[in-house]
């Protein structure tokens, strides 16, 4: 059974859609689940794996003399790794997070949901798992690990947060790629409400340190339908001025610029090779994470 602590987060209901699925890297890196936890990152530790031609730098305790011996050639053997995914998962807690529709979750209530579901996950396949909570910079961190205990310290991370202050993301994501000292999977879990150039520098420097980044964009049912009709008081978040308006008058610019946005975002993630997936907290979220595994799932059994 998951720890106690995690009874606000961890719905049974969620992990029956995703618990049996395997979370996949998609890049070069130390780490990813296939079943015996092969790395396509090239070692000399566990199996061979293939011959490559000599180059001049290469441990000479690994050339294959008897190709030598038929071809006068100098090949070397490498070695396919054996290791465990190491996951980290960041969840954005600014102040924005704490929207929710009439009757529906707030953002990050979903979105805790959603990384104590994947965290659980991670960690009954063996595999290690962290988390960092940030604003405008990381508020809490609990290191990567396999155990329940760190599980249990995760889940009650996730519950202890309150949504306050601005978000910073960008430099967020800037500080936490230079922590990491390992190549491994980062899975974002936050309404990205930042400039979308800061949020992609971000998640570029990420990715070119060779981390497998994921990206989920969590946004309320409101944020993306405006349904608003009558005047409005529109309560102001991370500092931002409360505003009455008539939303018919603006609906359509709104909804251009949110739809923009959320453009910019996806073919800034698509050009980086950075996995984007945009989910509104009004979808039933176990059917969205298991869609989404499954399918990356699919995509690393074609890449064999």
């Amino acid at each position: 059974m998951a720890p106690t602590a995690a009874k606000n987060y961890l719905d049974p209901k969620v992990l029956n859609k995703v618990a049996r699925l395997e979370l996949r890297a998609r890049l070069v890196m130390e780490g990813f689940v296939t079943g015996m936890h092969k790395s396509p990152f090239r070692g000399f530790s566990v199996e061979f794996a293939q011959h490559r031609e000599y180059v001049a730098g290469d441990d000479i305790r690994y050339i294959d003399w008897k190709i030598f011996g038929k071809s006068d050639r100098f090949y070397i053997k490498e070695f396919e790794e054996e290791t465990n995914l190491r996951a980290h998962l960041f969840l954005d807690q600014s102040e924005s997070m704490a929207y929710g529709h009439e009757g529906g979750m707030t953002k990050y209530d979903y979105a805790a949901t959603a990384a104590a579901s994947l965290a659980y996950t991670i960690q009954q396949q063996a595999d290690s798992v962290g988390l960092n909570l940030f604003n405008n910079a990381v508020v809490t961190t609990v290191p990567p690990s396999n155990t329940r205990a760190n599980l249990g310290n995760l889940f009650k991370s996730l519950e202890a947060a309150s949504p306050t202050s601005k978000t910073s993301i960008g430099s967020v994501l800037m500080e936490l790629s230079s922590q990491l000292p390992r190549r491994g999977m980062v899975l974002i879990l936050s309404d990205l409400f930042d400039e979308p150039a800061a949020v992609l520098k971000g998640l570029r420097s990420l990715a070119q340190r060779g981390h497998d980044v994921v990206v989920f964009h969590i946004l309320d049912r409101d944020e993306v339908e405006f349904p608003f009709e009558r005047m409005t008081l529109f309560e102001g978040l991370e500092e931002m001025p409360e505003l009455l308006v008539d939303p018919r008058s603006l609906r359509d610019a709104y909804l251009e610029e949110i739809n923009q946005f959320q453009e910019e975002i996806r073919k800034g993630c698509l050009r980086n090779r950075i996995d984007y997936f945009r989910i509104v907290n009004s979808q039933e979220l176990g059917v969205v994470l298991s869609s989404y595994l499954a399918a990356r799932a699919a995509q690393a059994k074609r890449k064999k």
